[in-house]
């Protein structure tokens, strides 16, 4: 050899060199070129030689391969120098290395000599070198009589491959001849030869060039082969080298046609001696369950992402056979591997189900005539249906898996994701996909088809499948019970049982549909609508009924509604029947599926219930609140009840606890109820307080008068009011229920009866309130005499309801003898209640204040003398006043206003019909004053009710035999210009003025009403003690600021009621330094060229009164204006008074308010 002549006369070994890695006899020729400079000292010369050397042991051997594959994976440039010093030496050494592999049956040195070859091959980046080494293979294996000692070389060739992938196209083109001793290995009936082989044709088919080519030798020759190898892998390695050369083939559509040809129709061919007749891919994942298919989860992985793939393909022979495959997939035995892939899963699962998607919405081709179009359609529709069924069953085995997984901890999530990282692989997030693929997905699929035609197969299957989702997801099973429900699946399973009945291979059908309906009820039972939870022992009598009657239950609507009406001797099983029919038809109806007539099933409930009478049984609660509400639903607006059932269904009802038990929140139920006067009397109060108390919305924005008139009412109110328009006796049930129910039930019930009264204007039931609400307070104060207000925290609602009842009344009336009786009581309740008792005073003073001014003049009298006869209120009313201005009390300012204002009421009242006082009413005048020149900050209404009751005071020339005006404290000696305006003090009356014009600048109408009218009574006191002082005070120059600080608001200001009466008190005391001629020709002027049409009545009697007022000054200049002016008031003036009177009686603040009290 070269390398021996080259070698020649060279030193031997040293003593430092590893001897077993050299040749001994023949290491001392070699030149040290040719030794590896570090560990392991390997030297190139001595392997070309010993490697081949039959007398050297194959250990040996073994060892040198090792060592020179460690010296080429930790000093790979400096073994690339030594191998490439010489091109014909590198080439013998690969040769070398080559016979090696092909001469020896030792697996271990096979894979040494193959690992050293591709490192060598694939870092030396030689094309000599790799056309060498392909010709070595080439021509290996076309020398070879037989197959059996091709696993080395084939070994060899698609790692080759796989290293370096432009190897693909170049053994193709240049060593085609090959793929004919590939298909020898693929029948030669060794796995390992086999699974090379399909490793080798894996990489080839990566290569889009040599794919093409080869895709006639495909179709030809290798696809039945590999089919069969596919269907009959045994082991690990074939197994994993079959999917991966059939991922490669399906990314190409082309081949995948070929493959699901070849599949299809195995029956009727036999192309290849010895296959067998079926060759479909699904049967890859039927081996029994004791053998484990994939032995990790990236196999299984790997596999998952394959038929992916294929169920994507738009050839529908392959998506068809890829499902069937999905559907063996999905098995335990095949996912049981840890970690299981749900997402992986999940994506799998998507493909198919979007697949079949696309597939169920293509358009059939249909053709316009003839009978091979309606057989085109009916095929295309079968096809379709196939198709859908493949991938339910595929689902359903998703379905059953994630049931399985339910009992397995280590399935439950993946263990090896991270603690912090969203936890979207487990079992939990995979049953959830499952249920919404199963809602946005299955169900539109199978309702689509179903339309066109019905295959129990399919059907059997699709119901499986929602029976198992409850198990699946239990904590969504009465939300999608509730779904299914809505959308009629009690009906759509009840016509299958009654379609395919008779036939005794559709039993698996009936018992799915059974089993379907008995979870779904059971699950909308314990999650009702409408109604009351059931107790456990509900839910078991109502479980052990249906799963006695569903099984049974297999005929149409009208003959279920027949056996429902049966009146002879119903024996135990068929009373079950019965009341699992009544159950359904009541579960269908509550979720808006009436698909049974309503008229027949009121007849066949009423039946029933006449059955179970005349038979003495007593229907489960489950079963009574189903007749019950069914009745409610299905009685037309002119039927009835005969009286036989209205007294059957009352002696059922008095068995039951409570009518809880059994009420179905509806309005037609609430109907039922109050329709019946043997039902209403003695269950009306119970089934009204259900219904408030079912009642979601709180009903606060119908308190709210503006938007109350915009909005419209709510269904369930409107079904009230009309039952309240029918039947007012209906609102004394109300009344008891404000006084006795919960306060959240009863401030509905008080909301309701106040819209009901203000958009009901022409219903009268002010009487019967009132009589009903005497008896109630009656009643009230012989029980609770000493303290009223802890009688019933509902007491307020009821007086406020009362105070809206008299504020309805709006015009005026005489008052009868039973408002007079409400008076008394509801002065005596006010007499034994504190300041503190807000709540029950603000409605009833409120009701005191409105029944003093909403009548006339006569009835205010008497009711003033009923009203001053309670001493215990004119007690009450003192304490009250006196918070006004009591430091550290916190008393509740709207009862403060309805105080000052009454007590003013009471004065007038007394003052004028010159009444008896039985208790007089002290009030400290300094401090009245006092509060008026320094008012609470948003508290006008307040300052106004105190305005008012001075104005009573001043008019009355404070000499009122109720109301005492004393001082707060002892009083100095009064000065000489003082005792003329006693018990005024002229310091008080000028702090007074400026208080009352600086409440005028706040502009607040209702205020400045108060403000003029107080400020007209305080300088006729002033004028009839001291015309000067009088004078003096109109005269002061703050008031021609205050003036045109008021008529700054806009043009038309001066047109203000309260503002022109200004202007006739300053006329009236002859202050032209405040208004002068001038100005008033300006007003009059302005005021003639006014729409005067447009202004209230209150505006044009203030104009009027202010002209008048004018004349008799004698300060008109332009006579002709004038009279046209007043020519024009008196004209509206008469065509004002035969129209309806302005709205007189307000609630502001929840404080009674008369605008004539405040303004007159």
């Amino acid at each position: 050899m070269s390398v021996r002549n080259a070698a020649a006369g060279l030193p031997g070994p040293g003593r430092d060199e590893d001897t077993t890695l050299l040749f001994e006899r023949a290491h001392y020729r070699h030149d040290p070129c040719w030794l590896l400079p570090v560990p392991p000292r390997v030297c190139l010369a001595c392997m070309v030689e010993l490697l081949p050397e039959p007398c050297v042991s194959l250990v040996r051997k073994k060892h040198v391969l090792s060592c020179f594959r460690d010296a080429l994976l930790r000093h790979a440039s400096l073994v690339m120098q030594l191998v490439a010093q010489d091109q014909r030496i590198c080439i013998h050494f690969i040769s070398t290395l080559f016979g090696l592999l092909c001469n020896v049956e030792d697996g271990s040195v096979t894979d040494l000599c193959i690992e050293v070859l591709i490192q060598l091959t694939t870092q030396l980046k030689l094309e000599q070198i790799i056309h060498c080494l392909l010709d070595e293979c080439h021509k290996e294996l076309c020398n070879m009589p037989s197959m059996r000692g091709s696993l080395a070389t084939l070994t060899l060739l698609g790692k080759l491959v796989d290293a370096i992938p432009p190897l693909a196209d170049k053994l193709v083109m240049e060593h085609s001849d090959l793929m004919e001793h590939l298909l020898r290995g693929l029948v030669y009936p060794n796995e390992g030869v086999q699974a090379s082989v399909c490793y080798l044709y894996g990489k080839l088919y990566s290569s889009p060039v040599a794919a093409e080519i080869l895709l006639g030798h495909f179709r030809e020759k290798l696809c039945p082969l590999f089919l069969f190898t596919l269907d009959g892998a045994q082991t690990k390695e074939l197994q994993i080298n079959c999917l991966g050369l059939l991922r490669q083939l399906l990314k190409y559509d082309l081949f995948v046609s070929v493959i699901m040809n070849k599949s299809v129709l195995a029956d009727s061919t036999e192309d290849v001696e010895g296959l067998p007749g079926e060759t479909s891919l699904p049967l890859v994942l039927k081996k029994p369950e004791e053998i484990k298919l994939f032995t990790s989860s990236a196999m299984c992985r790997d596999a998952g992402r394959a038929l992916q793939e294929a169920v994507s393909s738009p050839v529908l022979e392959v998506a068809a056979e890829a499902v069937k495959a999905i559907s063996a997939f999905l098995r335990k035995d095949h996912q049981s591997v840890p970690p299981v892939q749900y997402r992986e899963l999940r994506a799998l699962l998507e493909a198919m189900l979007s697949r079949c998607a696309d597939f169920s919405q293509t358009p059939l081709n249909r053709r316009p005539l003839g009978h091979a179009s309606s057989r085109d359609s009916e095929k295309s529709i079968l096809r379709r249906g196939k198709f859908l069924l493949s991938t339910l069953e595929g689902f359903r085995n998703a379905c059953r898996l994630a049931v399985e997984f339910q009992s397995e901890p280590s399935a439950q999530e993946n263990p090896f994701t991270a603690p912090s990282a969203e936890k979207e692989d487990t079992l939990e997030d995979f049953s959830e996909f499952l249920l919404t693929a199963c809602d946005s997905l299955c169900i539109p699929m199978v309702m689509r088809h179903s339309e066109q035609a019905t295959h129990p197969n399919l059907m059997e299957v699709f119901l499986s499948i929602l029976h198992s989702l409850f198990v699946i997801a239990p904590h969504m099973k009465e939300k999608f019970s509730k779904k299914l429900a809505s959308s009629s699946f009690i009906r759509l399973t009840l016509e299958l049982k009654a379609r395919f009945r008779n036939s005794l291979s559709h039993s698996a059908l009936n018992q799915v549909c059974s089993n379907f309906l008995y979870c779904m009820s059971l699950n909308l039972l314990s999650a009702p609508e409408k109604t009351g939870p059931p107790s456990q022992e509900e839910l078991s009598v109502a479980s052990a009924f249906l799963q006695q009657g569903l099984p049974q239950i297999s005929s149409r609507s009208p003959e279920s509604l027949a056996f429902l009406s049966d009146r002879q001797y119903v024996e135990g099983t068929a009373r079950q029947r019965q009341y699992s029919t009544l159950l359904l038809f009541y579960l269908a109806y509550i979720h808006e599926d009436r698909f049974v007539s309503e008229a027949e099933l009121f007849v066949a409930v009423q039946s029933f219930l006449l059955s179970l009478q005349d038979q003495g049984e007593r229907p489960p609660l489950v079963v009574f609140r189903a007749s019950i509400y069914l009745l409610a639903i299905c009685q037309d607006k002119d039927g009835a009840l005969d009286e036989s059932v209205v007294s059957a269904i009352r002696k059922f009802l008095e068995d039951i606890p409570d009518l809880h038990l059994v009420y179905t929140h509806h309005p037609l139920l609430l109907r039922f109820f109050l329709s019946y006067p043997e039902l209403m009397s003695r269950f009306g109060h119970r089934v009204l307080e259900l219904w408030f108390s079912w009642e979601e919305s709180s009903y606060e924005e119908l308190d709210d008068v503006p938007s109350a008139g915009q909005s419209p009412l709510p269904a369930s109110l409107t079904a009230l009011f009309r039952m309240l328009r029918s039947s007012p006796s209906i609102l004394l049930i109300l009344l008891d229920l404000i006084y006795s129910s919960p306060v959240d039930t009863a401030r509905k019930v008080v909301i309701v009866l106040r819209t009901f009264l203000r958009k009901n204007e022409d219903v009268e039931v002010s009487g019967l309130i009132r009589g009903h609400f005497l008896l109630i307070l009656q009643q009230l104060l012989m029980e609770h005499g000493a303290s009223p207000s802890g009688a019933s925290g509902n007491l307020p609602l009821l007086l406020s309801l009362l105070s809206l009842v008299q504020l309805k009344n709006t015009s005026e009336q005489e008052l009868d003898s039973m408002a007079m009786k409400l008076l008394h009581q509801v002065s005596k309740l006010c007499g034994k209640c504190g300041p503190a008792d807000v709540d029950i005073l603000q409605p009833a003073f409120n009701f005191l204040y409105w029944s003093l001014h909403q009548t006339t003049p006569s009835s205010q009298k008497r009711a003033a003398a009923v009203l001053l006869s309670s001493t215990a209120l004119i007690e009450l009313l003192e304490k009250t006043l006196v918070l006004t201005w009591t430091k550290g009390a916190s008393p509740s300012t709207t009862l403060l206003c309805s105080a000052w204002l009454l007590t003013a009421s009471f004065s007038a009242q007394q003052h004028d019909g010159s009444l008896q006082v039985h208790q007089k009413l002290s009030v400290e005048l300094d401090q009245v004053l006092k509060v008026l020149s320094f008012p609470k900050k948003k508290a006008a209404l307040l300052s106004a009710a105190i305005l008012c009751f001075l104005r009573t005071a001043l008019q009355q020339n404070f000499s009122s035999a109720l109301v005492a005006l004393v001082p707060s404290g002892p009083q100095p000696p009064p000065a000489s210009e003082n005792t003329v305006l006693a018990p005024l003090r002229i310091s008080q009356v000028l702090s007074l003025v400026i208080g009352l014009q600086n409440l005028l600048v706040q502009k607040d109408p209702l205020l400045s009403y108060a403000c003029v009218g107080c400020l007209e009574a305080l300088l006729d006191y002033l004028h009839a003690r001291s015309p000067d002082i009088a004078f003096h005070v109109v005269s002061q120059p703050w008031n021609r600021f205050l003036l045109f600080t008021l008529l700054d608001a806009g043009e038309s200001s001066f047109l203000r009621p309260e503002i022109l009466r200004f202007m006739t008190l300053l006329v009236r005391f002859q202050s032209s330094s405040v208004l002068g001629h001038e100005e008033v020709g300006h007003v009059l002027q302005a005021a003639a060229l006014a729409d005067l049409s447009t202004l209230s009545n209150n505006t044009r009697q203030a104009l009027h009164g202010f002209l008048l007022q004018v004349q008799s000054m004698g300060l008109l200049a332009d006579h002709t204006t004038a009279h046209t002016l007043q020519a024009s008031l008196e004209g509206l003036t008469l065509s004002s008074s035969s129209t309806q009177p302005p709205l007189d009686m307000l609630c502001l603040g929840g404080v009674a308010v008369s605008l004539s009290h405040i303004r007159d």
